[in-house]
């Protein structure tokens, strides 16, 4: 490690060379209080960005060890740093002259949720920061007194300002840390309760637009019907009241633009916690649950959809049903048997974005077009084999199906945006209906043994890997990390394939897109790049291997889980811009590839 004076040194050797002379800045400088780490140096002004880090030794850091002990805390007190020091350095962007990006500090900008993030972490020993700087330059002559500021200069004040506990408000970072506490209680107490969701009572709902994440202002405050009201006891916020939502079927009925849509869209994204004033703080949900949705056009490959689809008239086989152009009832029932795939015990459903043939088939369209020549049986009619005899609880809204009333366990009725119990009146409403009953007869569970088709480059060669189609004899089960993984060795050294992210919706992988528009609950563009590295790291790491696509998925989360998101790098720095998918988007990604 050099020092702080040899950087400067260095600055002004260089001032006023050719661009690539900033190459040999590249290292790590003590400057006392913190190590800053130069990893990538940009090839001209108008590229991306420098890489650089920020090492403040946790001992001098000053941040109270009983935050950082549980791996929630870690999270939360590292999204609490990293948007301090991110409105620290908003004040300096571009405050450096020069062409290009030259004086650019850049630096993840979280959204509402807490995610665990490659831009801010605590390990055992450092409090790190990652981030870029555009080094400056006035065409391609280097700028050494104008990047000396960022470094001499601004960095210090913001380093000094976010970086240390001292400096921080310490009842803030408390709350913040309190706060993730609180949440990851609910989650961890719901299954024990009979519960797949809580929404506590005062929690704003509404959003400040279609655009915009932020809570609404103004917006009415949700209250639980007093018939489904719990209390939680938490650890630091103490008692508080909600709905909380039973497992089984749930159906979220009532007219349009009463809050149907905004509550079901409030439980997706209680999968993750969320920061103080956003709103939805005490919103959560089972953290397995998955948005289900038609999506016509996608790719399925090998999926077993017969518990929906069978006897088509072309002959395909759907225990292995594969196509690269999916109708709307095809892609439902695909999702369905991915989500049971990835382990899901909550599906998510807005009758507005379903195939209508997938959900329901009325009488009248049954005596026209007899039974035994329609393939598809509706999910009406497995909703309730699904979580009686597979424990997957579906939350529905519905706003022109009467149908599904007769198999809920609870019905919801939004009434601008007030949400009333109307189970009991609606069982008085059948009663007088007289009984009708839908079910369909051969509920299995869909066979879980397909293999993504993973192709790696290795030193001049390619090595493509099983089918999905191939069933495994010897199957390897969770708590075999690592097992499956073929010697490195063995393959050569890889030439990486290149990735690029296309914002939150999609990425390439070798000039490959994989659209991942319809995949709901991703919240950031970062979540999107983990994924494309995460593939990028299965076809260089697993190409040949007998795994299946749940145990290669269970291997990859174990990787996370033990090594953090530097693990799936496979580089001598690390990206800025990572931030952590659930299991069940890692899924969605493979399928979709």
């Amino acid at each position: 490690m050099k020092k702080a004076s040899e950087l400067e040194y260095l600055l002004k050797s260089i001032d006023h060379k050719g661009y690539p002379a900033y190459k040999s800045l590249a290292g790590r400088y003590d400057f006392m209080n913190y190590v800053l780490s130069i990893d990538h140096v940009q090839g001209d002004p108008f590229a991306s960005p420098s890489r650089l880090s920020i090492y403040v030794n946790r001992r001098k850091a000053g941040f109270p060890e009983g935050y950082l002990d549980t791996p929630g805390k870690r999270c939360a007190l590292a999204d609490y740093v990293l948007r301090a020091f991110g409105r620290a350095i908003s004040r300096f962007s571009f405050q450096a002259g020069g062409s290009g990006k030259s004086g650019l500090i850049g630096i993840s900008r979280p959204g509402q949720e807490v995610l665990v993030r490659s831009a801010c972490e605590f390990t055992d020993s450092d409090l790190i920061v990652r981030f870029e700087v555009g080094f400056p330059a006035a065409g391609r002559t280097v700028l050494a007194g104008e990047l000396q500021k960022i470094l001499f200069d601004y960095l210090p004040k913001c380093v000094s300002s976010a970086l240390f506990y001292r400096a921080l408000p310490a009842k803030d970072v408390e709350n913040a840390v309190f706060l993730k506490e609180d949440q990851e209680f609910i989650r961890k107490s719901l299954s024990a309760l009979g519960l797949v969701g809580f929404v506590a009572d005062g929690s704003v709902l509404p959003r400040e637009s279609g655009v915009s994440d932020r809570p609404m202002a103004k917006a009415i405050p949700f209250s639980s019907p007093d018939s489904l009201a719990v209390t939680l006891n938490l650890p630091h916020r103490g008692p508080v009241r909600g709905m909380g939502i039973q497992k089984g079927i749930t159906l979220i009925a009532g007219g349009g633009y009463h809050g149907k849509s905004t509550l079901l869209k409030a439980l997706e994204r209680g999968v993750y916690d969320h920061i103080a004033g956003d709103g939805r703080e005490y919103v959560i949900t089972d953290g397995t649950a998955v948005k289900l949705r038609a999506e016509d056009g996608r790719k399925i490959t090998s999926v077993d959809i017969s518990l929906f689809i069978n006897d088509l008239p072309n002959g395909a086989d759907t225990r292995r049903f594969s196509t690269l152009d999916a109708s709307g009832s095809t892609s439902q029932a695909a999702a369905i048997v991915e989500g049971m795939e990835a382990g899901s015990r909550l599906f998510l459903i807005d009758e507005d974005t379903s195939a209508t043939n997938f959900m329901v088939r009325d009488a009248l369209m049954q005596q026209v077009v007899s039974k035994n020549k329609e393939p598809i049986t509706p999910f009406l009619e497995r909703a309730r084999d699904l979580y009686e005899k597979a424990g997957i609880s579906t939350i529905l809204v519905i706003g022109s199906c009467g149908s599904y009333f007769y198999i809920a366990d609870t019905v919801l009725q939004m009434d601008s945006y007030h949400a009333l119990d109307i189970t009991d009146q609606v069982a008085d409403i059948l009663k007088r209906r007289g009984l009708e009953t839908f079910h369909a007869d051969g509920f299995a569970l869909p066979a879980s043994d397909r293999r993504l088709p993973l192709t790696a480059k290795a030193a001049g060669n390619t090595a493509a890997s099983a089918a999905f189609a191939g069933r495994s004899a010897h199957g390897r089960g969770r708590g075999d990390y690592g097992k499956g993984r073929p010697d490195a060795s063995r393959q050569g050294a890889h030439e990486h394939a290149k990735v690029k992210t296309l914002g939150k919706t999609a990425f390439s992988i070798d000039k490959e897109n994989v659209d991942l528009r319809y995949v709901e609950q991703l919240v950031d563009s970062e979540q999107t790049t983990a994924l494309s590295y995460l593939l990028r790291y299965a076809k260089e790491h697993y190409a040949g291997s007998n795994l299946t696509l749940v145990q290669l998925v269970n291997e990859l989360t174990k990787i996370l889980e033990k090594q953090g998101l530097s693990a799936i790098c496979d580089s001598s720095y690390v990206p800025v811009n990572l931030a952590m998918p659930r299991a069940q988007e890692i899924f969605a990604c493979f399928n979709r590839y």
